[in-house]
């Protein structure tokens, strides 16, 4: 489960614009760069030596960190460097490229693109308050449509909530409904007014989600396959609200509940609303990363507002909240809209029940890295596959650090 700091929270500098046509293509086409129909497999032998030098890094890693599998996939400048996938998914199993896993928090980035093209094609403004389409939320006069994609509404995260850990500890195949979820953070004050401060809280994407659902007329699977998904050729990323992954499956496994257990269908229902509870596998995660780090979708004005609609300098703990919680939003390592900006890497890191994820992006060096990982009993606390593609960002690009605080 996510934390609230950088590392997790976060779990989840500002970059020179790179200039991007505004035009979205029909969600059944395929834009130039992306990986459409190919098939997500090992990068064909002998390697080169830069992707030897990956590979090595990340053998090494998985060793080291006691990982049960990692699958990683480099692009350079739009060029494959590697794609692999060590260990396994399952005994005797061995873990393969095309293997399905959860994103987490990479529909946020999505959901994140997706509202912005709204934006610049002014259908809403980002300061819409949100009443005229979520009237019963609290506050909803001064709660806009901004403070929810960037975390800023103040709401709690009933993710950290201890009366809903103790609830989804002992039933993880529970299904929630966001009526049951939004309950929580709904019991508690407000950290602060909204719009003066940051702090983490799922509330904030499971109420944006309603929100964009009103506003658009479609359910946010179809308008997120429409928007972004479709047209970044991410034929493998897939929506759902249920334990059912897409085969092949990445299996997961988790030390969460005190006994190393198998945990790869247990109920993803509390993590978001229905339909932003994604699955992708390897490849479609380095071309999320691409896509959604390069702003390919966006006018320059909309990539810019991606990367700092207005966080920076927020944040910093007060009476009413530590700073363990509102944490300081600084030029190089803050929030953006769905999208985490760390040393001018644009990134996205879930990890939960199991499974570990990165997408990163470095618009300087035009550098895609994704990483997944899954654990063994003894494989250390966090999400490893941020210290894996760590790594491997300090050979690809020494001097700019993958480093989330």
């Amino acid at each position: 489960m996510r934390r609230t700091t950088l590392r997790a929270a976060l779990c989840a500098a500002l970059l020179a614009v790179v200039s991007q046509t505004s035009a979205v293509a029909p969600a059944t086409a395929l834009e130039p760069g992306g990986h459409g129909d190919r098939p997500c497999v090992r990068t064909q032998r002998p390697l080169d030596a830069q992707a030897r030098r990956v590979l090595d890094i990340t053998r090494e890693a998985k060793a080291e960190l006691r990982l049960n599998s990692v699958e990683v996939k480099v692009t350079l400048d739009g060029r494959e460097v590697l794609t692999d996938a060590l260990g396994e998914s399952m005994t005797g199993v061995p873990a393969r490229p095309d293997m399905h896993f959860r994103a987490g928090s990479v529909a946020f980035a999505h959901i994140g693109t997706a509202l912005l093209q709204l934006v610049q094609e002014h259908k809403v403004s980002l300061d819409d308050t949100v009443e005229r389409w979520l009237p019963d939320v609290p506050k909803a006069r001064r709660i806009t449509l901004r403070m929810l994609a960037n975390n800023t509404s103040g709401l709690h995260d009933y993710v950290t909530d201890p009366a809903f850990l103790k609830e989804l500890v002992p039933h993880p195949f529970r299904q929630w409904t966001p009526e049951q979820l939004l309950a929580y953070p709904y019991s508690h004050s407000f950290w602060y007014e909204p719009g003066t401060s940051w702090s983490y809280s799922h509330a904030n994407y499971v109420l944006l989600v309603q929100a964009l659902e009103k506003i658009t007329g479609m359910p946010i699977q179809d308008f997120v396959r429409q928007r972004v998904t479709g047209p970044l050729g991410l034929r493998d990323t897939r929506a759902g609200f249920t334990p059912d992954i897409p085969s092949p499956v990445l299996h997961a496994f988790t030390s969460d509940r005190g006994l190393y257990e198998e945990s790869t269908f247990w109920n993803p229902s509390w993590t978001t609303a229905p339909g932003a509870v994604i699955t992708t596998h390897i490849c479609d995660l380095a071309r999320s990363a691409e896509g959604i780090g390069s702003g390919e979708l966006l006018s320059p004005r909309a990539y810019r507002t991606l990367l700092n609609p207005g966080t920076v300098g927020l944040g910093g703990g007060t009476a009413r909240c530590p700073a363990t919680i509102c944490l300081k939003q600084t030029p190089a390592e803050h929030f953006g809209l769905g999208v985490i900006v760390v040393n001018g890497w644009i990134l996205q890191n879930p990890s939960f029940s199991g499974y570990a994820a990165i997408q990163a992006y470095l618009p300087s060096k035009r550098l895609a890295l994704a990483v997944s990982a899954t654990k063994t009993a003894t494989t250390p606390d966090g999400n490893q596959a941020e210290v894996v593609a760590a790594r491997i960002a300090a050979a690809l690009a020494p001097g700019i650090p993958l480093a989330i605080g």
